[in-house]
C-alpha cells in the first residue's frame, strides 16, 4: 500500500526558505508523476510543482523562480525547496502521486496523497 509522509513545514518570516520532504513507501511504479499541491483556508487546492519518472518538471506560475522540486530515488523522497517565501505562500502543502501518468496537473488526477505539512509565512 502506497503511503506518502510529508515533513518540513514551519513558520517563517517573509523572504525566508524552507525545504519540504515527502517520503514514499509501498511504491513500485516505474512510470509516475509526483507533485506538491497547496491549499490555503477558503481556497481550492492548487498545484505547485511536479516531477515525473523521467525527471521532467512542471511549475505553477506562483512558484517559478522561487521553488525547486526534486527527487531522490534512492531514498524514495520528494523535495520542494522554497526560497523567497511570501505571506501568500501560507498554506497546507500536500505531496501527491499519480501512477497512471496522466499529464493533467489538477488534484483529480492524483491517486495518492499525504496528510499535509503546514507552511506559514509572516510579513
Amino acid at each position: 500500500q502506497v503511503q506518502l509522509v510529508e515533513s518540513g513545514g514551519d513558520s517563517v518570516q517573509s523572504g525566508g526558505s524552507l525545504r519540504l520532504s515527502c517520503v514514499a513507501s509501498g511504491f513500485t511504479y516505474s512510470t509516475y508523476r509526483m507533485a506538491w499541491f497547496r491549499q490555503a483556508p477558503g481556497k481550492e487546492r492548487e498545484g505547485v510543482a511536479s516531477v515525473d519518472s523521467f525527471g521532467r518538471t512542471t511549475y505553477a506560475d506562483s512558484g517559478k523562480g522561487r521553488f525547486t522540486i526534486s527527487q531522490d530515488n534512492a531514498k524514495n523522497t520528494l523535495y520542494l525547496q522554497m526560497n523567497s517565501l511570501k505571506p501568500d505562500d501560507t498554506a497546507m502543502y500536500y505531496c501527491a502521486l499519480d501512477v497512471y501518468y496522466i499529464t493533467v496537473f489538477t488534484p483529480d488526477y492524483f491517486q495518492y496523497w499525504g496528510q499535509g505539512t503546514q507552511v506559514t509565512v509572516s510579513s
